[in-house]
């Protein structure tokens, strides 16, 4: 069976600032799709990380298709109300457009999506990720899908002896989607000097070369692209498909164990270690640290088991005890340096108007 799954993620209202959405906003989403999507999904799961809601949902109608993402649009609309009825922080923040366009794409929600033909059994991991931006997933899955040193599959299987195939866009281009495909392991070198640089290079999908069906599937906004100034984190989400043809559950998570340093923090502004938590988990610290959650399906006929907690387990505990030093350390840093983004990625909030009123009190010295 030939089908669709489907991620659309927006950060549309949040109790205490950055930290959750209400129940009653969450329960407003899930019904609006229960009732509106039936006619359209054949499954869905309403999930959400920090302070942003997800719809993850299965259909047949392809990626990419406009009755699907207007029927997330307007659920997102109607949970905004309930964000504004509750007073709630951020009410349809990222809802960055007045009316819907045929694809949500380019309006502000996050978005991935990937369509294949089901397999005997098909298992797959949902991340989503808060307070970071997409260039997140540029090592866990450089790492997870061509680095041996985690994914032992890439030695142990012939079914991936030739590698993949990853399409990496710059985000940085806003005329029109400007992407290339490498392969690796051949171009591993020239996937590295692209990924390197998180905010400008993303990968936005990866592709088995031994069967050329897609293994993943990224969403790329960058939200001050569309609104021109910072107006929140991209807080991107992503789909894999794992096992079989594909690297194991466990090869894609191991990556996720370094917590390496990605955009994010406060304000979308700093620097700090990517932390993998529970499910529903919420913000905290400094508005942050950037956190990932997962959860593990498997799909037959469009239907979704329950989800597997991918990052409940004791080793994980471990893990974000060591993350947490980490991104201690950095915060004592404070403004300084590599604790901060550059000015580059700055440039869409409030120090811009500072540093031009700075520079004009600036004088030439003899």
């Amino acid at each position: 069976m030939k089908i669709t799954l489907s991620v659309l993620k927006a950060d549309i209202g949040s109790i205490g600032g950055h930290i959750k959405p209400s129940q009653a906003l969450v329960d407003e989403v899930k019904n609006f799709v229960k009732e509106n999507g039936k006619a359209l999904i054949i499954d869905f799961y309403l999930s959400h990380t920090g302070d942003d809601i997800a719809i993850l949902c299965t259909h047949e109608r392809g990626v990419s298709d406009e009755k699907i993402h207007k029927m997330a649009w307007d659920a997102f609309l109607a949970g905004t109300e309930v964000a504004k009825k509750q007073g709630l922080y951020g009410a349809g923040q990222d809802l960055l457009k007045d009316s819907f366009s045929g694809n949500i794409k380019g309006m502000g929600p996050a978005v991935a999506e990937m369509e294949f033909e089901e397999r005997p059994n098909e298992p797959f991991v949902f991340f989503a990720a808060d307070k970071t931006d997409p260039g997140a997933y540029n090592l866990p899955f450089y790492l997870g899908f061509l680095d041996p040193m985690y994914c032992a599959g890439l030695i142990l299987s012939p079914k991936m002896s030739d590698g993949f195939t990853f399409r990496i866009i710059d985000v940085g281009y806003t005329e029109k989607d400007k992407i290339i495909d490498l392969n690796a392991p051949e171009e591993i070198y020239d996937i590295a000097a692209l990924l390197r640089d998180n905010e400008r290079y993303v990968i936005e999908s990866i592709y088995s070369r031994n069967t050329g069906n897609q293994a993943a599937a990224i969403s790329t906004t960058r939200l001050h692209n569309i609104a021109g100034k910072y107006t929140g984190k991209d807080d991107p989400v992503a789909l894999i498909r794992v096992q079989g043809e594909f690297p194991a559950t466990g090869e894609v998570l191991a990556p996720f164990q370094i917590g390496h340093f990605v955009a994010g923090f406060m304000r979308g502004s700093h620097i700090g270690p990517l932390m993998p938590c529970k499910l529903k988990e919420v913000i905290s610290f400094f508005d942050g640290p950037p956190i990932v959650t997962g959860a593990a399906f498997c799909v037959k006929d469009g239907k979704l088991t329950e989800p597997a907690d991918v990052f409940d387990h004791p080793y994980w505990d471990h893990i974000r005890a060591k993350i947490s030093e980490k991104a201690t350390s950095i915060r004592q840093q404070g403004f300084s340096g590599p604790a901060m983004l550059p000015y580059s990625e700055l440039e869409y909030g409030g120090i811009v108007e500072k540093m031009k009123k700075l520079d004009k009190k600036f004088q030439l010295r003899d």
